[in-house]
């Protein structure tokens, strides 16, 4: 049964920061566009939904025809809150009373209805009590605010983003991409994130505590376009039976100058970068249940064995056998 599509609510107050919800936006609608590309349905339905059917943005284009707060979400759902120009948020006004009404309504679950804020929208949840027991993040100009606002919401500083269950916090600004390409990357896959970075040219980032970038992003910070149809083919297939010149094929290169191309652009050998990426597939599949062996299979290597090879060559801890278990 394919995936249900993400119904995305963009809750807009006048004067909303424009960057902090186009920018999602787009990477939404183009993570769609590959999806579709692949022969696999649009993931994400862009709702932009406030209290008055018209709203003047942050830069004073004035916005028609928004939507009016809807009575009930399907399922899923995100709910997305943006910010707004400011040292501090005004919420003593009709429209923020009417979205924070509307906003005390929401029953956030994982993977149900899930709520993601850039800049200041935080603080918006922080007025609709929905922050309490959370960690947050917002701008930095917006941190004793927010901690002002909602004492029981375990404020985070100098993060990019940060995720606590069904609740997804930004920095702001720019960083409301990185979020939503994390969100893509967490929905879809890391290889269709990578899809949308590339297309949107914005590097994939975390903040400065969260793990190691997954493989499938790693060695993506270029501009090359035969490179990334290579490293898209490879993302989405890492089972095929790669070698340099089935790779040099989708570059419509040569093998010896497709090696050339990933060491100038990539920093890694395409054999090696193949191997990162079937071993980040082996992991994926050891955490869903799948034996060694399966595991193996579904990433692409030969053997049980060029797999556990794979995993001392790049450091993994323990062994594939343990790693379902660990990662869990």
């Amino acid at each position: 049964m394919p995936d249900l599509p993400i119904h995305v609510c963009f809750a807009l107050l006048p004067d909303s920061l424009v960057l902090d919800w186009a920018g999602p936006a787009e990477a939404l609608r183009i993570a769609n566009q590959v999806l579709l590309a692949q022969g696999q349905p649009a993931r994400f339905a862009l709702h932009f939904v406030s209290p008055s059917p018209q709203s003047a943005t942050s830069v004073g284009v004035v916005l028609t025809g928004l939507a009016p707060l809807p009575a009930t979400l399907p399922t899923p759902a995100w709910v997305v809150l943006v910010g707004l120009p400011g040292q501090r948020i005004d919420v003593d006004h009709d429209d923020a009373r009417a979205l924070l009404h509307w906003l005390r309504g929401l029953r956030l679950a994982s993977g149900r209805l899930e709520l993601v804020t850039v800049c200041a929208g935080a603080v918006l949840a922080a007025h609709a009590g929905l922050l309490a027991g959370r960690r947050a993040t917002t701008h930095h100009q917006h941190l004793d605010e927010l901690t002002a606002v909602e004492p029981r919401c375990d404020v985070v500083s100098n993060r990019v983003f940060v995720a606590d269950g069904p609740l997804h916090t930004s920095a702001g600004v720019t960083t409301g991409i990185d979020l939503m390409l994390q969100r893509i990357a967490d929905t879809c896959s890391p290889a269709v994130a990578a899809q949308v970075a590339q297309t949107m040219v914005v590097a994939l980032r975390r903040g400065p505590h969260d793990p190691e970038r997954s493989p499938f992003l790693l060695h993506r910070n270029h501009l090359h376009a035969a490179l990334h149809r290579v490293q898209d083919a490879v993302g989405q297939q890492p089972q095929a039976a790669w070698n340099v010149p089935a790779m040099a094929q989708v570059a419509h290169t040569s093998p010896r100058h497709l090696t050339r191309l990933f060491l100038e652009h990539a920093g890694i050998a395409p054999l090696q970068y193949l191997r990162r990426i079937r071993l980040a597939a082996a992991e994926a599949a050891l955490r869903a249940g799948h034996n060694v062996t399966q595991a193996a299979a579904l990433a692409g290597f030969s053997s049980d064995t060029q797999l556990r090879r794979a995993w001392h060559h790049f450091g993994q801890q323990g062994t594939p056998s343990e790693g379902g278990n660990r990662s869990r």
